[in-house]
């Protein structure tokens, strides 16, 4: 894997875990109705993860040559929870996280 799929494999766990924390603490504030603490903590965190996520995405495209697909694929996959997780996997078994060669 390149360095540049290292930084999108991590991006992409970083994006999710704050997701998981986000909508656990959603869980606490509003299912629960204990505290709010978790969504004033992840909240922002997740917010910086997913910009964070976005700029890895396009820069991987532009430095990986990812096809416009995996690029939008990539981008999608940030909007439900979860889902940047698996799609690192597949995108590594794919290949498309290791340098290609022009």
């Amino acid at each position: 894997m390149s360095p540049t799929g290292k930084l999108f494999a991590t991006a992409a766990m970083i994006e999710g875990v704050t997701w998981a924390g986000l909508l656990i603490g959603m869980l606490l504030k509003r299912g629960l109705e204990i505290t709010d603490l978790g969504v004033r903590i992840f909240g922002p965190l997740h917010g910086m993860a997913f910009l964070f996520y976005v700029v890895v995405c396009l820069y991987a495209w532009i430095k990986l040559r990812w096809p416009l697909w995996a690029m939008l694929v990539a981008l999608v996959a940030a909007v439900p929870p979860l889902v940047t997780v698996p799609l690192e996997m597949w995108f590594r078994r794919l290949g498309l996280l290791s340098a290609r060669t022009p």
